[in-house]
């Protein structure tokens, strides 16, 4: 049963935090200079045309709340922010947000709701353990949709990989055709229907209008989205757009990363293999068990 003291404790608690978040408010900000550099950078400031025509035309509750998130919350809350996992899953920043923060109030709810369904039932727990939970739990969610973004990443990389060996060859045989640089990468780009070769393609066709190399552009991609073989296929195409070679280069650049790709899966597979026999060890000791203990517990019967 909960006491006056646990009472005024919970009162003390929620009054020093908010005079903790008024402290908060009025002390003068000392903004991170990287946070601001890349605010002011082209790329923050399309993030934030982005987010404020979401804030006009969304009406999903989720974006709503990520659009007031980053208008009304601190840089420094969201620590470390996905971002090349996002633009590679192509989320929105404010949706992102807005589900780390439905995320922390269903965190924050889930633990008292539970306390107070219990109670009805006599369990009973001081004001500090729900508290305390809620809190926990509303930190470990918030950082959950990061985690779930990054796993998810890694799995459009591999896809990606998979596909850029495919492109490299169809690259490489559009220019022994004779075709020039910037058409063998948009033909190639042109054959695929999954999203990897669409977003080759888009990012070519934008080069195209913006008047900048298709290498150059596949350079930004795969800094954007974090793909290095990307970007090691876009050193091959500036190296040979002039020479005779770009064939056996491309060819041997596509084999390196089927290589590559078949080694992280035998690894894989090994791994899956190892966590799959402790189990089949472990049954085995069982059944070891099984058998002997009831010759042991005779023998000793018997003696």
């Amino acid at each position: 049963m909960t006491t006056g003291l646990q009472f005024a404790l919970l009162g003390g608690l929620l009054a020093g935090f908010g005079a903790a978040l008024l402290l908060w408010r009025l002390v003068p900000v000392r903004p991170d200079p990287v946070d601001v550099v890349r605010r002011l950078s082209p790329e923050g400031v399309r993030e934030r045309a982005a987010t404020l025509a979401a804030a006009t035309t969304t009406t999903n509750a989720t974006e709503r709340i990520g659009v007031w998130g980053l208008r009304a919350l601190p840089a420094a809350w969201w620590v470390r922010t996905p971002t090349r996992e996002l633009a590679l899953l192509r989320i929105p920043l404010h949706r992102h947000y807005g589900n780390k923060l439905l995320y922390a109030v269903t965190g924050l709810l889930i633990i008292p709701i539970g306390t107070y369904v219990l109670s009805f039932v006599g369990l009973s727990f001081p004001v500090l353990v729900p508290m305390a939970g809620s809190l926990a739990l509303a930190v470990f969610l918030f950082f959950l949709p990061d985690k779930t973004v990054r796993d998810d990443a890694r799995k459009a990389r591999r896809e990606f990989n998979l596909a850029l060996g495919a492109y490299s060859d169809l690259v490489a045989l559009e220019r022994l055709g004779g075709s020039a640089s910037r058409q063998a990468m948009e033909l190639a780009a042109q054959v695929g229907r999954n999203w990897v070769f669409r977003r080759v393609g888009e990012e070519l066709a934008r080069s195209r209008w913006s008047g900048v190399a298709p290498w150059d552009a596949l350079h930004g991609l795969a800094d954007e989205l974090g793909l290095p073989d990307l970007d090691d296929l876009a050193d091959v195409m500036r190296l040979t757009k002039e020479g005779s070679q770009v064939f056996t280069q491309l060819r041997a650049r596509s084999e390196g990363l089927r290589a590559a790709m078949l080694s992280a899966e035998t690894t894989r597979a090994n791994a899956a293999g190892q966590r799959m026999g402790m189990p089949m060890g472990l049954l085995s000791v069982v059944f070891l068990v099984i058998l002997v203990v009831p010759a042991l517990l005779q023998l000793t019967g018997g003696a």
